[in-house]
């Protein structure tokens, strides 16, 4: 086919890579403009634009895509046969919807109609699911509310992070998409649609989404510590000042725990550094940061300090 193919995040790259091995026509790649990120502010390229410049394709940036009539122009002379939506970060235009005969074909990491937004990765994780998966879907106007394609199941183990998931489902996504365009094209592949009665939101993450709420058991704080890799992460507040947990695990047991110990106290217990948590339950903190300071593995943490009886983090 003659593909229009609109992404910008790495997570976007095997799809594209995988259409052109299958031999589709990529005409045209749209990737976010570029923007300047860091502490030195430094201009960044998007992966899916470092990949189309190393394969020499066609490339556009547009500020805007809902009124913008040149590329309108632009995609309306080159008459795709499909466009292909992968994390592009950008709302399409009724415009576009109606331009392609086989319609504007996203690949959404989560098995519609759940985990519908913008961090579908990030929140099935975070809730602890141990199944997710992609779905691939002809885009409405609405909010990944389009009719599903193929669908493919991914399990989630139990210690993986978003950061590790997310590869696999662009690689597992990346040949779904192949797969659904050889459907459409042979016309084997029949359209579905969503149950919106079951469907459920993963909503942009906010940065008060890693903060951590101690009436959680520690399986659920670990959870979310999972999930929210790289941001927003976990964080508390220790002596009135920000703490970011950077690696923990649920503790084994609670045989030590003080009686009627209120949530986010902390223990120390030799080496190792215990928080009281919802259900009886202990979080086990390895490693953190301390406002101001360098991350820590959580023996040189308290090496500096002498913890109260009792004290609480939170």
């Amino acid at each position: 086919m003659r593909l229009v193919f609109c992404g910008t995040p790495q997570f976007a790259v095997p799809t594209l890579e995988a259409l052109l091995n299958a031999g589709h026509a990529v005409d045209l790649v749209l990737s976010q403009p570029d923007r300047a990120s860091g502490r030195g502010l430094e201009v960044q390229f998007s992966p899916v634009k470092q990949f189309a410049k190393r394969h020499g394709l066609a490339l556009s940036q547009p500020e805007k895509i809902r009124n913008n009539p040149e590329l309108q122009q632009q995609l309306g002379e080159m008459a795709p046969d499909a466009i292909i939506i992968v994390a592009y970060g950008r709302i399409i235009p009724p415009w576009m919807l109606t331009l392609p005969p086989y319609g504007n074909l996203n690949l959404h990491a989560s098995l519609l109609p759940k985990y519908r937004g913008a961090a579908p990765i990030q929140w099935a994780v975070a809730n602890g699911e141990t199944e997710t998966g992609v779905t691939t879907m002809r885009i409405d106007e609405g909010l990944d509310t389009g009719d599903i394609l193929l669908q493919e199941r991914v399990p989630i183990s139990s210690e993986q992070t978003s950061v590790e998931l997310s590869p696999i489902l662009a690689s597992v996504g990346a040949e779904l998409m192949v797969r659904t365009l050889t459907g459409l094209r042979q016309g084997t592949l029949r359209a579905v649609q969503q149950d919106h009665s079951q469907a459920t939101l993963a909503p942009l993450l906010q940065r008060e989404d890693g903060r951590i709420d101690w009436s959680r058991t520690a399986r659920q704080i670990y959870d979310r510590w999972r999930g929210f890799q790289p941001w927003p992460g976990a964080f508390t507040i220790f002596r009135e000042k920000k703490l970011i947990l950077h690696a923990v695990q649920v503790a084994a047991d609670n045989a030590w725990l003080p009686a009627g110990a209120s949530f986010g106290t902390m223990v120390r217990s030799d080496s190792r550094l215990l928080i009281v948590c919802g259900a009886g339950t202990v979080l086990d903190v390895l490693e953190l940061q301390a406002e101001g300071k360098r991350r820590m593995a959580v023996q040189a943490f308290l090496n500096g300090v002498v913890l109260a009886d009792g004290e609480r983090m939170g």
